[in-house]
């Protein structure tokens, strides 16, 4: 599948891309475009859009709770990997969702740095994807602090 959303990634729009190749399709291929483009690239590609306005996986509220897209993709995918769902917690936080999480201020200052040093998304997404790896395998070996 195709998947397509706005450039210039920093958190959810890395995180996202790693949990599609993790969890739901390893061959998944991304594309980075203007924002005002997204939905039109999405039509006339058949990929699928996220993380931005009009899209089906995007931000979302729950009661008083802002989610991310991050969030929007374990719900419609119904993905319940303990792990995941740690690294969901610490992927909403550092992107401005709802929650606490110490690592969350870790997470975006890496994404910020990411984003300077990359030449472009696609490799931001490739150097980044080791950091969720990691994050990932901090989040299954039960260290996260769900007080912050």
């Amino acid at each position: 599948m195709k998947w397509v959303t706005r450039e210039k990634a920093m958190v959810d729009r890395i995180a996202c891309p790693w949990l599609i190749r993790k969890f739901i399709d390893p061959a998944a291929e991304f594309l980075y475009v203007p924002a005002d483009r997204v939905l039109e690239v999405a039509r006339e590609t058949g990929a699928i859009p996220f993380d931005t306005p009009g899209a089906e996986l995007n931000h979302f509220a729950v009661g008083d709770e802002e989610h991310v897209t991050f969030d929007a993709l374990v719900r419609k995918y119904r993905l319940t990997d303990p792990g995941l769902l740690a690294l969901a917690r610490i992927v909403r936080v550092a992107d401005g969702g709802s929650g606490t999480s110490a690592e969350a201020a870790g997470l975006k200052a890496a994404a910020r740095g990411f984003r300077l040093v990359a030449r472009d998304d696609a490799e931001n997404q490739r150097l980044q994807f080791p950091l969720y790896d990691a994050l990932y395998a901090y989040c299954v070996a039960g260290l996260p602090n769900p007080k912050g």
